[in-house]
C-alpha cells in the first residue's frame, strides 16, 4: 500500500507543475479517505496531501478554497497527535502569507481555529493561535482587540511558566504600545520580555526581533548611535535565518539612523557594503535619494524621491515617521536660511525662495513662530512676515532681585531675634508676680498674658507693638 500512495503523491506532484487541475483532484482523492492513525506511512501521505493541496490554492491564490481546506481537515485532525496537529495547523494558516489581501480572512480562520482547538482541548495550540492573531490584529491596526488578547494571554503564561511564548507575547506588546505612540509602555514591555528571554533559550529569529525593537525605541529616543548597533544585531539575525525582508527592513533602519545623524560618508559606505549588495532593490535606492537630498539640503530633491519612491518609503510606518520629522527640520533651517537677512520680508518671496506652496510655507512659519524658533509675527492682510530683533535677558535684573530677596530675609530674623531679646529683658525686669502671672492665667495665652503686664506699665508700653509683631498676635485693649 505504502509505494503505491507515495507513487500517487509523486504523481500528483508533477501534475501541479503541469495540470494543476488534474493535481488538485489527486490530493483530494487522497485526503478524502482519513488515514489509519496505526500506519505511519499512511498519516505521512495525507499530511503531504494536505499541505501540498494547500500550497497549490497558494500558488493559485485562491483563498476560500484555503479556509474550506482548514474547515474540513479538523475533523481528521483530531485523530492525530497534538504536536502533529499544532504543526499541519501553523504550516497551513502560513500559507496566507504569500495571498495578498487576506487579513480578515486569516483573522475569521484564526478565530475557528482557536474555537476548535478550545472545545478539542488543546492549550498549546490555541496560545499559538492567539498569538497569530495578535500579529493580524496589529496588521489590521486594531489595537484595542490586540491589546485586549495580550492582557489575557500574559496572564495565563505567566501563571503556567511558559518563558518563550511569553517572550513572544511580550515582544508583541511592546510593538502595539509602540505603535499607539506610548513609547514608555512600549519600552517597559520590552524590558520585560529581555528579562524573560534571559532564563530561556531565544530562537535567532526571536532574538533578532527583541533587536529591532530596541533599536526602533531607541530610535524614537533620538539616541540613533544605539539604535544603529540594535539593527546591525537585527540584521545579523535576520540574515542567518534567510529573511530577506526583514534583513531589507533592518538595512534600510540603519540607513536612515545615518541619514538622522547628518553622516552621508556612513551612508556611501553602507550602501557598498556586502550586506547592500545582497539586499540591493527599491528599497535600499529610495534611502539612498533621502540621503543625498538630506545631504544637499534640497527640499526639491527630498520631495521628488518622496515621490519616486511612494511605496517603498510609505509603507513602512517607523520610516515614514522619521522621513516626516526630517522634513519638518530641513524645512525650519531652510526658512531660518531665507529670512535672516529681513526684519520684513513677503510670505510669497520666502515660498519662492524654497520652492513651496504659500500656504504651506504661512502653516509652517505660524508653528515655527509658536514654537518661538522665529521671533515675530504674520500680518496676513498684507501678506508679510514681521521679524522682531532678539532681546537678550539682562541677568543683572535675576541678581538684583536675589539680593533683595536674601536681605529681606535677613532683616526678618534680625527683627525676631531683637523683639526675643527685649522680651527677655522685660520679664526680670518685671519680677517673680510677671512670671506668675504669665503661667497662672488659664484664659489668656501665654503672649497675650505677657501683654497685659506691658499695657500696666505705661513707661514700656511701646513695647507692646515689637513683640506682638515678633509674635504675630494682637495687643489686648488699654481698659
Amino acid at each position: 500500500m505504502a509505494p503505491a500512495e507515495s507513487l500517487r503523491i509523486q504523481e500528483a506532484q508533477k501534475l501541479a507543475k503541469t495540470d494543476p487541475r488534474k493535481a488538485e483532484a489527486q490530493y483530494k482523492e487522497i485526503i478524502s479517505k482519513p488515514p489509519s492513525v496505526t500506519s505511519e506511512a499512511s498519516v505521512r501521505e495525507y499530511e503531504i496531501a494536505l499541505v501540498s493541496l494547500g500550497e497549490l490554492y497558494r500558488d493559485e491564490k485562491k483563498a476560500e478554497e484555503l479556509v474550506d481546506l482548514i474547515t474540513t481537515s479538523r475533523t481528521v485532525l483530531s485523530s492525530f497527535a497534538k504536536a502533529k496537529t499544532a504543526k499541519l495547523v501553523r504550516q497551513l494558516l502560513d500559507l496566507f502569507n504569500a495571498i495578498p489581501n487576506t487579513t480578515d480572512t486569516q483573522i475569521t480562520v484564526t478565530k475557528s481555529c482557536i474555537e476548535w482547538a478550545t472545545s478539542e482541548r488543546r492549550g498549546f495550540l490555541r496560545q499559538n493561535l492567539e498569538t497569530r492573531l495578535v500579529s493580524l490584529y496589529m496588521i489590521k491596526q486594531s489595537y484595542y482587540d490586540a491589546l485586549t488578547l495580550i492582557n489575557s494571554l500574559l496572564r495565563e503564561l505567566k501563571r503556567l511558566d511558559d518563558k518563550l511564548v511569553l517572550v513572544e507575547v511580550q515582544l508583541l506588546e511592546s510593538r502595539v504600545y509602540h505603535a499607539l505612540g506610548n513609547t514608555a509602555k512600549g519600552r517597559a514591555a520590552l524590558t520585560a520580555a529581555r528579562t524573560s528571554a534571559a532564563s530561556v533559550y531565544t530562537p535567532p529569529l526571536l532574538q533578532a526581533g527583541l533587536d529591532m525593537q530596541s533599536g526602533k525605541l531607541h530610535a524614537e529616543d533620538k539616541d540613533f548611535n544605539t539604535a544603529f548597533s540594535y539593527f546591525i544585531e537585527a540584521l545579523d539575525g535576520y540574515h542567518t535565518q534567510d529573511e530577506p525582508e526583514k534583513a531589507t527592513a533592518a538595512l534600510q533602519y540603519m540607513l536612515l539612523c545615518k541619514i538622522m545623524l547628518n553622516l552621508a560618508d556612513d551612508v556611501n559606505q553602507l550602501m557598498t557594503s556586502k550586506q547592500a549588495i545582497k539586499y540591493a532593490g527599491k528599497n535600499l535606492e529610495a534611502m539612498k535619494a533621502v540621503a543625498r537630498a538630506h545631504s544637499n539640503r534640497s527640499l526639491e530633491e527630498y520631495e521628488k524621491a518622496l515621490g519616486d519612491y511612494r511605496h517603498e518609503l510609505g509603507s513602512d510606518t517607523f520610516i515614514r515617521n522619521h522621513l516626516r520629522r526630517l522634513y519638518d527640520a530641513m524645512l525650519e533651517q531652510n526658512l531660518i536660511k531665507v529670512i535672516e537677512p529681513f526684519s520684513r520680508v513677503e510670505i510669497a518671496h520666502i515660498a519662492k525662495m524654497v520652492g513651496l506652496d504659500t500656504q504651506q510655507v504661512e502653516r509652517k512659519l505660524s508653528q515655527m513662530i509658536l514654537d518661538k524658533v522665529i521671533i515675530g509675527v504674520l500680518d496676513q492682510g498684507a501678506g508679510c512676515l514681521i521679524i522682531y530683533d532678539e532681546t537678550e535677558r539682562d541677568v543683572g535684573y535675576d541678581a538684583a532681585l536675589a539680593t533683595i530677596e536674601k536681605l529681606s530675609s535677613v532683616v526678618d530674623v534680625l527683627y525676631t531675634n531683637q523683639a526675643s531679646l527685649l522680651e527677655s529683658g522685660f520679664l526680670m525686669l518685671a519680677g517673680i508676680n510677671g512670671r506668675a502671672l504669665l503661667q497662672n492665667r488659664d484664659t489668656r495665652s501665654g503672649c497675650e498674658n505677657f501683654l497685659y503686664l506691658v499695657v500696666r506699665y505705661p513707661a514700656i508700653k511701646w513695647l507692646s507693638t515689637i513683640i506682638c509683631t515678633a509674635r504675630n498676635c494682637v495687643p489686648p485693649n488699654n481698659q
